[in-house]
């Protein structure tokens, strides 16, 4: 946890209220986020912000989703010096740089129900186990254009999976974005076309889990920006399109010892796939805890529309080397200590970052804790087995929706003890609630299908 008499973070206060200052930034946007991970912002002067450093920034938490009701809403942000940045789209007549922040109560203790501190939280506790939790999301998004004959955007080119055309659209934003994004210090590392019309994947390198939850709400943010500023909608809503691929945001993870000179997914045994028992157990955690976290993983009602067979979204509970179609994957590293890691492809990106790479942190550390075997690995197609093949196998499925997946939540000590009781009851709350209002919905489908019918 963060200690405001430390030195170390003084000194880092010090440095960022001198560029401040020599820049000539006028304002700054403190941000965070509510518990649905969508960024909350707030713009003060800089003439105060030793004081904010100091004593926080008062705001009303009672407006913000999952956090305080209407008779306990004074809460106060602490920004994190870490996280400053000059905002490049400004121009510099009308400069402001952007600090990501903590939440606390007005008594000065950090309010529990903050994902960015569930998260700080899950860090400590892996550290406390003598690991690291590092992991890179692929954030994938889809580019859109108001439809001047529709209610519905459309996508804004014709392109497929890697399809490059020269002038194409997409390319050029996909630079942009990058270019964007490394202005915040974030490292990218690939971006290309994904398989559907208009869909986009950008990846950053991999870092420990609070910064790349970090820089995982940033690249959500400039990507927005950009494409808005071209006349755009970047979205990353799971399944916005019928009929083709959703978005996801496969998660690759890995463990390291305290000082990261060892990758301790790592083995030197071939007929382990150098992969060693504290990775299998890292990944029978999370084959454990799959269902009950998978309401954090994927959280919006859409989000279970795109986990359905078919479209290379995940719908069984098991793990493979190179098959696709499970949960779990472990890519071929080429037996390089650095690159050992696995990945899990139920998320999407319209998440809580702080809350998926908490849940999924901790499942490994439970994985180790009490050695759970993940059973060998699945290399067979599960889309194309049979029920009876799957149960002999021991392969569940995921939730179908997000009602069944809030029930699981809601059954388990696991999450509880991960999210605390107050976001835990927070986000069963919401979530009902998002539940709800989306059940009660009359389709389009359903008036096409049953009207005349019936």
């Amino acid at each position: 946890m963060k200690n405001f008499k430390d030195a170390v973070w003084k000194e880092k206060v010090t440095q960022v209220v001198n560029e401040i200052n020599e820049n000539n930034i006028r304002f700054a946007r403190l941000q965070f986020t509510d518990l649905n991970g969508v960024l909350k912002s707030l713009a003060v002067s800089t003439k105060n912000i030793e004081s904010i450093f100091e004593n926080g920034q008062s705001f009303d938490g009672s407006s913000i989703t999952g956090y305080r009701s209407i008779e306990e809403s004074d809460m106060v942000l602490y920004p994190d010096p870490t996280t400053y940045a000059v905002i490049p789209w400004r121009v510099k007549e009308k400069s402001s740089c952007r600090l990501i922040c903590d939440v606390y109560t007005p008594d000065n203790k950090r309010f529990e129900g903050d994902p960015r501190y569930i998260l700080e939280r899950a860090m400590a506790k892996c550290k406390e186990a003598g690991f690291r939790f590092f992991c890179a999301p692929e954030l994938e998004f889809f580019v859109v254009k108001e439809d001047e004959n529709s209610l519905v955007p459309k996508p804004i080119d014709m392109a497929g999976y890697f399809d490059f055309h020269p002038g194409d659209l997409t390319d050029e934003l996909r630079r942009e974005i990058a270019d964007t994004a490394e202005m915040f210090g974030i490292n990218i590392e690939i971006s290309h076309h994904e398989v559907a019309l208009g869909q986009n994947e950008i990846d950053f390198k991999y870092d420990d889990g609070l910064a790349t939850a970090d820089r995982t709400i940033t690249m959500k943010m400039v990507t927005k920006v950009v494409a808005a500023k071209n006349g755009y909608i970047a979205t990353y809503m799971p399944k916005p399109f019928f009929g083709v691929n959703g978005s996801g945001m496969h998660v690759h993870q890995s463990l390291w010892n305290l000082d990261l000179t060892k990758n301790m997914f790592y083995s030197e045994d071939p007929n382990a796939n150098y992969l060693s028992d504290i990775a299998r157990y890292s990944i029978g955690g999370q084959l454990k805890h799959g269902r009950e976290m998978c309401s954090v993983l994927a959280s919006w009602p859409n989000s279970y529309k795109r986990l359905v067979p078919g479209y290379e979204a995940p719908v069984y509970v098991a793990w493979a080397f190179k098959n696709r179609s499970p949960l779990i994957r472990v890519p071929n590293f080429g037996g390089r200590k650095n690159a050992a890691r696995f990945e899990i492809r139920c998320p999407d990106p319209a998440g809580n970052p702080y809350l998926q790479f908490a849940v999924l942190s901790m499942a490994m550390l439970d994985g180790i804790k009490n050695k759970i075997d993940p059973g060998p690995p699945t290399e067979l197609n599960v889309y194309k087995m049979s029920y009876e093949e799957r149960k002999a196998r021991n392969i569940i499925s995921l939730p179908e929706s997000l009602k069944e997946a809030l029930d699981e939540t809601e059954r388990s000590e696991f999450m509880k003890e991960v999210l605390g009781e107050t976001a835990f009851e927070n986000y069963i709350s919401v979530k009902r609630k998002e539940w709800d209002a989306y059940r009660i919905q009359v389709t389009d489908w359903e008036v096409e299908r049953y009207i005349r019918r019936l």
